[in-house]
């Protein structure tokens, strides 16, 4: 189980028990936080995608610490002209524990749901295969000439477009 909750205007995935560092929080060490912009719940094949975020659900995390990431070093130089540059940089982070996640909320759709609109558009494909052949006009040559290929005709690759309507047409 797990889901995918913006902290701090970044997105992160997170599971239950999980430890995860963001962007430094307002809260003391020690306090519990609850955050409300949950966009997914996976829970096995069960699936509930929000639009933006789910309604009623939420992941509570407690505060571990506050500390500084690792340093990045900017180096900026132009060749040539002696300009050398260099500077540091350390983010300033906050350690959370992800305690609970809960969902309370929100439709669920399972991964079947993605093979019937699969399905649904195969469907359309062959019905729209139908409809060409009553108007072949509206087609480009390279449309005519796949259409020809997949029929099995022969020495269509030198027609123009109205002989390949006419060869289509029969």
């Amino acid at each position: 189980m797990y889901a995918i909750v913006e902290i701090a205007g970044q997105q992160f995935k997170v599971a239950k028990d999980q430890k995860v560092f963001v962007h430094r929080l307002k809260e003391d060490e020690g306090t519990d936080v609850s955050f409300d912009r949950v966009l997914l719940h996976a829970d096995g094949d069960n699936i509930t995608l929000g639009a933006p975020a789910i309604d009623g659900a939420s992941v509570s995390a407690k505060v571990v610490k506050h500390l500084k990431g690792d340093k990045v070093i900017v180096f900026k130089k132009k060749r040539r002209k002696g300009y050398r540059k260099k500077n540091g940089h350390r983010q300033y982070l906050t350690q959370i524990h992800i305690e609970d996640i809960s969902v309370s909320g929100g439709s669920s759709k399972p991964a079947s749901a993605s093979k019937k609109k699969e399905e649904a558009k195969v469907d359309k494909k062959v019905e729209s295969k139908e409809t060409e052949t009553t108007d072949l006009s509206k087609h480009t040559v390279a449309e005519l000439k796949e259409m020809a290929k997949d029929r099995g005709l022969e020495g269509y690759s030198a027609l123009k477009k109205a002989e390949l309507i006419e060869l289509l047409s029969k």
